[in-house]
């Protein structure tokens, strides 16, 4: 009895019993009011014809005694003639009535001088009972004497007993169905719900294949589905941080060993000529650059998860960047024995942007079209105005990227081909830098033909002032 049931039960069933138990105390009210108001209007009734037949005031007694004696009711209710000195003369009964029997509806007609007055409440013996007392006055309105009639409500009382039972009964049933089925529901809930923690506990603690059977076709399915479908981004994320972690160790392992390698035969002195010291050299300095480009590009995917990424904007000239980037490549194509061709247009509008950082982008794009592009190959790059965009195209002709990888080359950590070198984030931090700079990265590729890396970057409206620099987060 804990959680959602003890819950439930606090709520919505005190609420349920509460309005139960309203209904049957108002239906109890009514019925008895029923009931009573039914015997008043009755001994009323009766009380009304001995005012009728009575005429003179002196002929009280005799009246009242021929009223007695014919009475055809004495065995739903009991009559008495009382004097005007407040003796009972006459009962329908035969009996000397009890003395010590207080008779409060005769007190009151008496004290307020009514017409007649009603009292309900117990005898002496214990019987409930219903009283009603006719006051009789004189043509000069003294009075003459009264007439009382007691019903007794015990059989009333039984009856309202029954019909108040009947319903609490019906209100007992519907209580019982609502119970039964509200506890069917309840366990439609629950039992997902603690399958759905359980199952939640276990991705918690690195199960990333736990699935939660799916019940009902509602929420607690979507839910289901959701989780599910959380567990399975979360096994293929654990995944790509675990090949990100492989692949980085690896890149950071390959320079680092040709690092200490060259180190080590240059520690030697005597053995080395210049020549092999000038290769050594040469070699420690690339490999020290391929450490820092590694270096900074871990850093910049953690700013990017961090939303610490920070630009330097300015008014630039975009083709200056693209031909630092094909400049600092064209070696490295030329000794790989692949063509970058390249035709620069004349002249194209400023951008607002981080120079650095697009020319980032730009390096990383047209190294991984050399990086899967095959001996001989060509990587083709077009610079055009389009509309108020600047595009960037980087096509090449080499291996291309399956259909099933595509939607996901840009995501962290994701390598469509593990054999080839780089992190997996090179992608992810150039697809965020060029987001920044308000562009667009798109990437369409046939496996076997060739990829396309299309970036676009709006170009920098013409305005009173020039662009102050700004740092954009």
């Amino acid at each position: 009895m804990k959680g959602i049931t003890k819950r439930w039960l606090i709520n919505s069933m005190g609420v349920i019993m509460a309005i139960l138990l309203l209904i049957v105390v108002i239906f109890a009210l009514f019925v008895q009011s029923f009931y009573y108001n039914g015997i008043m209007q009755t001994i009323s009734g009766r009380s009304s014809e001995f005012a009728n037949m009575f005429n003179k005031p002196d002929e009280f007694i005799s009246t009242a005694r021929v009223y007695v004696e014919n009475f055809p009711d004495k065995e739903l209710m009991e009559l008495m003639v009382i004097n005007s000195n407040g003796d009972v003369v006459i009962t329908s009964t035969g009996f000397e009535p009890d003395k010590e029997q207080v008779m409060p509806d005769y007190e009151q007609a008496k004290y307020e001088k009514s017409e007649y007055t009603t009292w309900t409440g117990k005898l002496n013996s214990g019987e409930n009972v219903m009283a009603l007392t006719r006051m009789i006055y004189g043509n000069d309105d003294e009075y003459v004497g009264a007439v009382r009639y007691i019903v007794s409500l015990e059989e009333a009382d039984r009856r309202i007993f029954i019909t108040i039972s009947g319903i609490s009964l019906v209100g007992l049933l519907v209580l019982f169905l609502i119970i039964i089925s509200s506890t069917y529901f309840l366990r439609s809930i629950v039992k997902p719900v603690r399958e759905i923690g359980d199952t939640a506990k276990r991705i918690a603690q690195g199960d990333f294949n736990a699935r939660i059977g799916k019940f009902y076709d509602d929420e607690i399915g979507e839910l289901c589905d959701t989780i599910n479908y959380m567990a399975g981004e979360l096994g293929n994320a654990e995944k790509m941080k675990n090949d990100f972690i492989s692949s980085v160790s690896h890149e950071l392992r390959t320079p680092l060993t040709a690092i200490k390698g060259w180190a080590e035969t240059m520690q030697m002195g005597g053995s080395c000529d210049a020549k092999t010291m000038e290769k050594g050299l040469k070699i420690i300095v690339n490999e020290s650059e391929r450490l820092s480009g590694i270096v900074e590009e871990l850093l910049d995917f953690s700013r990017i998860q961090n939303n610490r990424m920070v630009l330097k904007m300015d008014k630039i000239d975009i083709l200056a960047e693209i031909d630092e980037a094909i400049y600092m490549l064209r070696e490295r194509a030329l000794s790989e024995n692949k063509h970058l061709i390249y035709e620069e247009p004349e002249i194209l509008p400023a951008v607002l942007g981080d120079k650095n950082r697009l020319r980032q982008v730009f390096i990383n794009i047209i190294d991984n079209a050399l990086k899967y592009t095959p001996e001989g190959g060509i990587i083709n790059i077009e610079v055009s105005q389009v509309e108020e965009n600047i595009v960037i195209k980087i096509s090449d002709n080499g291996c291309g990227i399956p259909a099933r990888h595509l939607s996901k080359v840009k995501e962290k950590f994701y390598k469509a081909n593990q054999t080839q070198r780089g992190s997996g984030i090179g992608l992810a931090v150039a697809d965020e830098i060029v987001k920044l700079h308000s562009g667009t990265l798109d990437i369409a590729s046939t496996e076997g033909v060739g990829t396309v890396v299309s970036i676009s970057i709006p170009i920098l409206k013409e305005e009173s002032e020039e662009p102050k620099e700004i740092i954009v987060k």
